[in-house]
């Protein structure tokens, strides 16, 4: 992400180098005993501080308007609390207008970083929309599995855990899906393409489900789903659809076209959520071994 944003690094540091040049040339150096080290000390560390924020803000984010708004408005004030730090070391005439304008690139920092997080607001908006399924009630960057960004087996067990303290009179489903004989589409394509298989599982599964709904990566090739206010009967007939539309996606390998399928166990998510995930894994195993050689996705519910 720093390489693309390379110039934004590079007039900033210009700009850092070049601050003491005018002070140098147009005043004059205080004696040391005048210098008033707490002030120097709150400038200089707002200066270091906004500096550190405007190299993370441009090395977690890819361009566009928000960073650009961000990026600027952080750069202005790191550079205007570097003027007010180095106005404690120097003497300069308060006639100065270039001080006074280099001491006002702090407010205008503000005034557009304000704009930008406005912006950065909206943004947010569109992307929790974007990642309901994925998340839905908190967020924990660390939940996240980076090959599928669907969260994990440590992040389901607690929001059963907390959709039962929720709503504990309401229907709440969990289901468990398995690609059926994922051992051979990595044995037979590679384990990149096996990869790339998991993605366009999780992604067509999503394009299924409820805002409501979470969809998580339990572990290796299962996924499972929550389903609030969902029976038994009406979860076992949405992951028999979940099923249907995996088995006739198209996912084209650079070998020709991969088949996927699934199996599924559903139940009531009504106990403990290491008992309920469990039982599940059994049933779909149990499912795996009585399956066909075809490898036809075969159906179970716990």
């Amino acid at each position: 992400m720093l390489k693309l944003h390379r110039p934004y690094l590079l007039l900033a540091a210009l700009g850092l180098a070049l601050m003491p040049l005018p002070y140098a040339l147009n005043g004059a150096l205080k004696a040391a005993h005048l210098w008033k080290w707490l002030d120097i000390f709150c400038e200089g560390g707002t200066a270091a501080m906004a500096g550190i924020w405007f190299l993370i803000t441009l090395s977690s984010r890819p361009g566009g308007l928000v960073t650009r708004l961000l990026a600027l408005g952080l750069a202005a004030i790191m550079l205007g609390s570097w003027a007010d730090c180095l106005d404690e070391v120097y003497s300069v005439s308060k006639d100065a207008l270039w001080d006074n304008w280099l001491e006002a690139l702090m407010p205008l920092g503000m005034l557009t970083l304000t704009v930008g997080m406005y912006h950065w607001r909206q943004e947010q908006f569109s992307l929790n929309e974007h990642l309901q399924k994925r998340e839905r009630l908190f967020r924990d960057h660390r939940a996240f599995d980076r090959l599928t960004q669907l969260a994990g087996a440590g992040y389901l067990r607690s929001q059963i855990r907390l959709e039962h303290e929720r709503n504990p009179s309401q229907p709440c489903a969990l289901v468990l899906l398995d690609i059926d004989g994922f051992h051979r589409i990595n044995r037979a394509h590679g384990q990149k393409e096996g990869d790339r298989v998991l993605q366009a599982v999780g992604h067509m599964l999503l394009l299924n489900l409820r805002n409501q709904d979470l969809l998580c990566r339990y572990a290796g090739d299962r996924y499972a789903l929550l389903l609030p206010g969902t029976d038994a009967a009406e979860a076992d007939e949405l992951a028999a659809h979940l099923c249907a539309m995996v088995a006739g996606m198209r996912h084209a390998g650079r070998q020709g076209r991969v088949p996927v399928s699934l199996r599924h166990a559903c139940t009531l998510a009504d106990g403990d959520p290491e008992a309920l995930l469990a039982k599940l894994s059994g049933t779909v195993d149990r499912a795996a071994r009585a399956s066909a050689p075809d490898g036809l996705p075969s159906r179970a519910t716990a």
